[in-house]
């Protein structure tokens, strides 16, 4: 090849890939900084920190203002213009894809723990130092309970900006007698701070579907949805530009405040490394199989164009704030934005692969460390719980906390036993982040595939029914003149 064509190749590749090439700099820079940092022996104080994590909390701050307006306005834009036949059947081939993604996600975590079995060795384990925590204030029926309130919420403006809770206050001195027996505790709701993501796909499902319903009547409002949407997604494209300053200085911060990470790396090891693998299986083996089987396509090409979205993801921790850069992606790739602006908000609200895997292995790791049997009924009992405390977790508040101790109640096991794994959780959901929303990248295009032909039907239909509609008007003009 002459040299001429290598340069000009390059040159291409450079500016069609400039700002994955920076994200992924700036991970990797943040990384060595933050590693460097500390070498030097300085202890960081919070304030310290905190300083230089601020650039990079503009930046989140900047993508979590757009969740709100574009999950809402992409969902209801979305599901107004497709049919609505078409509309339920690229729901359920999207429900399906993601109960199948997560229950395989958590039956591969099962079988590794069990495998590999991270907490055998509890002899050597000690517990690292951290601050007991005290979250036992509600159950396991009442988070699942909470996640039910959560799709039905009472005040919509209120679901942008809080969810609900139930709380257990306890108070021996007040004593209730109830069916013979007392309790010590008034079971009370209260809303906090974060958007109710469940809450508000529910209403704009809803809502798309009436639009849907209601035909002409409702094209003015159909129109507003779309331009908002198109509007947030140009506010998103001036956005991304900053990600790879925000997720380096979010990553120096992050690695500046851990202690020493070799020790808890030796400690927590292979229960890490269980993890990891899990996560690696399932985003590079179990996805990569299901999508071969559903489009007859190879993924790597894919997934080699999502390299800014598993770096924003890995940067920020957090599938909502990245799903803006998702559906960006997904529409470089030539998706039919009606359906990834319905498939991806959804796929960061339910779908949550990395998380269910990370629940069943840390609460059987948990159970290997306390020398709690695991009975085959036990095993079962986890996976549901974990499949569904990660489908729940967009609705409930630390969600990561809470989910955790609807599984570890699975077992019997303290809600306190969840500290021994918060010294490296920070990492690892960085990592099941970027998993996640992989998988709802690869959602989108397999239900793209899936509904290509349903697609050009309802393609065809409105064409005819264009035409039909201008041929009558035609004959409308002839007749009067």
């Amino acid at each position: 090849m002459p040299l001429q064509v290598r340069g000009a190749a390059c040159t291409v590749f450079l500016r069609e890939n400039l700002l994955t090439l920076l994200t992924i700099i700036g991970v990797i820079s943040g990384t060595l900084l933050g590693s460097g940092l500390r070498a030097f022996g300085h202890e960081w104080s919070r304030r310290e920190v905190m300083y230089f994590q601020f650039p990079g909390e503009l930046f989140l701050r900047m993508l979590k203002c757009l969740i709100v307006p574009l999950l809402v306005s992409s969902i209801v834009s979305a599901i107004g213009s497709l049919d609505l036949s078409l509309s339920g059947r690229v729901g359920f081939r999207a429900i399906i894809y993601y109960m199948t993604t997560t229950i395989c996600a958590v039956m591969l975590g099962i079988a590794l723990v069990t495998t590999i079995q991270p907490g055998r060795n509890s002899e050597a384990y000690s517990q690292p130092k951290a601050t007991k925590l005290v979250m036992k204030d509600t159950l396991t029926s009442d988070t699942l309970l909470d996640l039910l309130r959560n799709v039905f919420p009472e005040n919509i403006a209120q679901a942008t900006i809080a969810s609900y809770r139930t709380r257990l206050s306890y108070d021996p001195s007040d004593k209730l007698a109830i069916n013979g027996s007392l309790e010590t505790y008034k079971i009370e709701g209260e809303y906090q701070s974060g958007s109710n993501v469940l809450g508000l796909v529910c209403f704009s499902i809803v809502l798309g579907i009436t639009l849907g319903k209601m035909g002409d009547k409702s094209r003015p409002l159909q129109n507003f949805f779309h331009a908002l949407s198109e509007a947030m997604m140009i506010i998103t494209g001036w956005v991304i530009w900053i990600s790879p300053l925000g997720v380096f200085f979010l990553v120096t911060a992050k690695i500046m405040e851990i202690g020493d990470f070799g020790d808890l790396v030796g400690r927590l090891g292979m229960y890490f490394m269980t993890v990891l693998l899990g996560l690696f299986l399932h985003g590079f083996g179990t996805l990569s199989i299901l999508f071969i089987l559903a489009t007859k396509k190879l993924p790597f090409r894919y997934i080699a164009k999502m390299g800014q979205v598993m770096a924003t993801a890995f940067g920020t921790a957090s599938s909502s704030a990245t799903m803006p850069i998702t559906i960006g992606c997904c529409d470089d790739m030539g998706l039919d934005p009606r359906i990834t602006r319905f498939v991806i908000p959804i796929g960061a609200t339910i779908n949550m692969d990395g998380t269910a895997l990370y629940e069943a292995v840390a609460a059987i790791f948990i159970a290997q460390l306390r020398k709690v049997e695991m009975s085959f009924g036990k095993i079962i009992a986890v996976s549901v719980t974990a499949t569904a405390a990660s489908i729940g977790a967009a609705g409930i508040p630390q969600a990561g906390l809470v989910t955790m101790v609807m599984v570890l109640d699975t077992v019997n096991l303290p809600a306190e036993d969840v500290s021994i794994i918060l010294a490296v959780d920070w990492l690892l959901d960085r990592f099941r982040t970027t998993i996640n929303v992989v998988c709802d990248a690869l959602g989108a295009i397999i239900v793209t595939s899936l509904s290509e032909g349903d697609i050009a039907k309802t393609r065809a239909t409105q064409n005819d029914r264009e035409g039909a509609t201008v041929h009558e008007l035609t004959e409308i003009e002839k007749g009067d003149h």
